[in-house]
This record gives structure tokens, sequence and C-alpha cells, in this order.
């Protein structure tokens, strides 16, 4: 069974919301990646969103746009990720998809890819810039590897739109919260939990909630109404703001911002 799969099983027979967190690989270099996802599994973290850098992100808010470039700066290749989480794989068994741009897919061949995101622990991916009309073959080509292309669901998301989504998306349906680009907000809308119930209506799939959550308090709301709850530029900013000091204390001052909201979703 893909990971996935068997987190959202296991969560489910506890009663539990999963904690997604996002980095970007690479960001502020793939050794501190490599620690953070660690980290963040002894913390509790279910799930890893981990996005590989692109020139022009589709959804990405300025936090992560800046992370991108910087990683990208760095010299930064698919094929150094793969290898990364290679490592990771040595010693966590946690979920990680990838947050990939459609671009990246196309160079590298969709069918390479996702055969060597396969061999080096990668259980699937979120793909922004692929509309799910356009989504068919790589879902086909994904099944055969149990690889799970996640797609989204926004506020704006008409219901016959919505039907096919949730019959071609895999391991769980990514709710946007707001109509907008990735980043902190302070308010959650009132339409989430009526919007991810008429999602729920539609799919057995788990639904969870990313975009705009920047707090424990808000992702502790998320957690009452989604089965996971993801954050990334809030956790991106604290990157940032200890990017300059030693690896260690970095992994550690972040690690302890996840725990916190970790610890939020599970109460």
């Amino acid at each position: 069974m893909n990971r996935i799969d068997a987190k959202f099983k296991e969560l489910k027979e506890r009663n539990e919301t999963a904690f997604i967190p996002f980095i970007t690989a690479g960001d502020p270099n793939l050794s501190v990646t490599r620690s953070l996802i660690l980290e963040f599994d002894k913390k509790g973290s279910d799930m890893i969103e981990l996005g590989i850098p692109f020139s022009d992100p589709i959804a990405d808010g300025p936090v992560i746009q800046s992370s991108y470039y910087r990683a990208l700066s760095g010299g930064i290749k698919v094929s150094n990720i793969l290898e990364i989480v290679k490592e990771i794989r040595r010693e966590s068994e946690i979920p990680i998809v990838s947050m990939i741009s459609y671009s990246i897919l196309y160079k590298n061949g969709c069918e390479n890819f996702i055969r060597n995101a396969v061999k080096a622990g990668f259980d699937g991916a979120t793909i922004p810039d692929l509309p799910i009309e356009e989504a068919e073959d790589i879902i086909e080509t994904a099944k055969k590897e149990d690889f799970k292309i996640i797609c989204f669901v926004a506020p704006t998301t008409t219901n016959d739109r919505m039907e096919l989504i949730v019959k071609r998306s895999q391991g769980f349906i990514y709710y946007i919260s707001i109509v907008g680009i990735t980043g902190a907000r302070n308010d959650l809308s009132d339409d989430i939990t009526k919007n991810i119930q008429n999602i729920k209506r539609k799919t057995n799939l788990p639904v969870a909630l990313g975009f705009g959550i920047s707090t424990p308090e808000q992702a502790g709301m998320a957690g009452k109404i989604a089965d996971g709850v993801i954050v990334g530029s809030a956790i991106m900013r604290e990157i940032e703001k200890f990017r300059n000091q030693d690896d260690n204390i970095l992994v550690n001052r972040v690690g302890q911002f996840v725990g916190e909201l970790v610890t939020s979703t599970k109460h």
C-alpha cells in the first residue's frame, strides 16, 4: 500500500488529523532539507510536501517564491533532490509528496520522472499548473507505479469540474482555502467548512486544507474541519529567519515551530 494511503488509514482509525508541513528542497541547502524532514518526522508530522524549485511558480506567494529563487541560485537539480530523498528513506518512512511544475515533468519525461521518484522514495505529487482536463495521461501513468497524483479544489471550482477532479485525484484532495496565492493570513474563510463538506459528499478520499494557515491556532481550527492540514509559507518564513545561523539552530528552531503546529492539530 502507498505510504499516503496507509497514513490516512492509520489516522482515520485513531480519529486524528494529518499534519503536513511544506518546505522547499534546497533552501538553504539540501543537507538542511534532509535534517528538517527527519526533525519534522520526530515532531509528529504525518506527511511532507517537498517543493521542487521552479523559476515561474503559478500559485506561490513571495515567501515560497523567494525560497525557490535561493535554491535555484544555489544550483539545485531534480537529481539532487531525488538523491536526498533516497538518503531520508534510510531513516524514515514518512510519506513524501513532491510539489512540482508540469514544465519540469515535461522536460524530464513524465514516465521517467515518476519511475525515478518512486525509486527514490517519493509517494506522490501535486502539480499546481496542470489542469485536471489535461491530467488523465499522467494520472494513468502514475497509477501503474502506485504514485499518487493529488489534485486541487478551490473555492471557485464549479460542481461539474469538482466531479471530474475528485474522480481523478488520488491519495487525497488538496483544498485551497482561499482565492489567491500561498501566504500567511490572519483569518480562515467562513465558507471553508461548507466547501469541504461539499467535497466529502462527492468522494471518500481524505481532504487536506492548505494555503493561508499560519499559526497553531489556525492549524487547530483547520484540523477540526479537514482530514489534513498543510502549512507552507509560515514554516518557510521561519526557515528564512534562521537561514544565516548555524544549521543546527535553524533545524531546532523550525522544528520547535512545527512541533507546536502538530500539537495544535492533534487536540
